[in-house]
């Protein structure tokens, strides 16, 4: 993979994570249930939050 194509991948997995944590998406998730006895807000949060970083973390690591 070139450099090229890496930033274009950051850019937009960068645009991903905007939508994930931007407040029309959150709100949904903002209600009064429970994921295992956590609120399913925090689930959502760091979900996405750990699958932006596995996704970066597949992005970076690929040899060019």
């Amino acid at each position: 993979m070139t450099g090229t194509e890496r930033t274009k991948r950051l850019v937009g997995l960068f645009l991903m994570g905007y939508l994930l944590f931007n407040h029309p998406l959150i709100s949904l998730f903002n209600l009064p249930r429970m994921v295992f006895g956590i609120p399913l807000l925090y689930v959502y949060i760091f979900g996405a939050w750990f699958l932006l970083i596995a996704l970066m973390a597949m992005i970076c690591s690929r040899e060019k």
